[in-house]
């Protein structure tokens, strides 16, 4: 089944994070709605860097969930697709 994604970087100052948690939650919920799945991972050596990954089942679908998303998304014609391995 082929996929796509978008990757986004975030950097979050210590006092922001409770504000960035509550758009996290907010995010996920839009997302899982517009038929999406959303992770965000924090890097472990670099508290506050934190890397969104937004997956639908194809471009179309992902494009349409940016394009209305109550947050604007940096690059949201940066698309990755899943590459099929032999």
């Amino acid at each position: 089944m082929p996929r796509s994604l978008t990757i986004q970087r975030t950097l979050v100052t210590p006092p922001d994070r409770g504000k960035f948690a509550e758009r996290l939650l907010r995010k996920r919920d839009y997302y899982a709605q517009a038929g999406c799945r959303y992770w965000v991972f924090e890097e472990t050596g670099l508290p506050g860097a934190f890397l969104e990954f937004c997956e639908a089942p194809d471009a179309a679908t992902l494009a349409r969930a940016h394009a209305s998303a109550p947050e604007r998304v940096l690059d949201p014609a940066r698309i990755y697709h899943e590459v099929e391995l032999p």
